[in-house]
């Protein structure tokens, strides 16, 4: 005779599901105990580990290939405080936030359009589409022979670098509002203008500004492509000066500008996303 499954389970009797043991029980430990810092910290020291134990085992005539992590804090500090790289640090800067916009004030409206609308969609669709596939890199004799080797045309290189991207981004979240609020809008008498403005723009804007803060990041990406062809000073110019001279740890001193500015790019996006959308916070909480 077969035990009585409500007896033999209540849980299940009231439709509720037991728990399954979790297949690494150590994890939840773990992380209790460290924390998120506290697991990202212990992933930044192991990499910095492997760093230096590489740097180690190379031979001794090989080592400034391969510089420790020491060397390359070192040789960013010399930069900084002796060499004036905080101006480098700041044009670059300015290149990718004045490039992004542009980029951002293009494809903010004209996403949004294509993803409300067929007629725009279908009339911007496969330039967008095909434009995707084109490599910035290719570009760059192209906007050479247009600019010159000019801040302009290392603007032209970073815009081109995101912008197709983000557009194609920005028009599927467009398409993504629910078709409910769209409904629900225009049976209350809303016209399209007013549908665009007021239903699928302010929907819409937080995944824009997540694929926003995830383009910037690929941005920073093109920075030394756009900086390394005739240019003067940023951190790409920088580094190549360096190369000539096999300077590599102050080649890794400006790939970990770079990584530590992109950083804070991240950041600032997340920050501003957490204060213009409060109801994002509730959901997730």
């Amino acid at each position: 005779m077969q035990p009585n499954a409500s007896a033999a389970d209540p849980e299940a009797a009231h439709g509720i599901a037991a728990p399954k043991p979790s297949s690494l029980p150590w994890a939840g430990i773990v992380q209790s105990a460290a924390g998120p810092w506290g697991l990202g910290a212990a992933g930044l020291g192991a990499l910095l580990l492997l760093w230096q134990l590489g740097h180690v085992s190379a031979p001794v005539a090989q080592q400034k290939f391969l510089p420790s992590p020491f060397q390359v804090v070192a040789a960013l500090w010399i930069l900084l405080t002796e060499k004036g790289f905080i101006f480098d640090i700041l044009i670059s800067m300015g290149r990718i936030l004045l490039s992004f916009f542009i980029a951002s004030a293009i494809a903010l409206p004209l996403g949004i359009l294509m993803g409300s609308s067929a007629v725009v969609r279908n009339f911007f669709g496969p330039v967008i589409s095909g434009a995707r596939y084109l490599p910035a890199a290719s570009f760059v004799p192209l906007l050479l022979v247009w600019f010159g080797p000019t801040n302009a045309q290392k603007l032209a290189l970073l815009v081109l670098g995101v912008i197709f991207f983000l557009i194609a981004l920005i028009q599927d979240n467009a398409a993504s509002v629910p078709k409910e609020l769209i409904e629900s809008s225009k049976t209350m008498g809303a016209s399209d203008r007013r549908v665009v403005w007021d239903v699928i723009v302010p929907s819409s804007m937080p995944a824009n500004v997540l694929a926003m803060r995830n383009m910037i990041a690929v941005s920073w990406t093109y920075l030394v492509i756009a900086e390394i062809t005739a240019a003067s000073d940023g951190i790409g110019a920088v580094m190549m000066r360096a190369g000539r001279f096999l300077n590599v740890d102050v080649i890794m001193a400006g790939i970990l500008t770079i990584g530590v500015l992109g950083v804070l790019t991240d950041f600032a996006f997340k920050a501003a996303s957490y204060l213009l959308f409060p109801w994002q916070r509730a959901r997730k909480g």
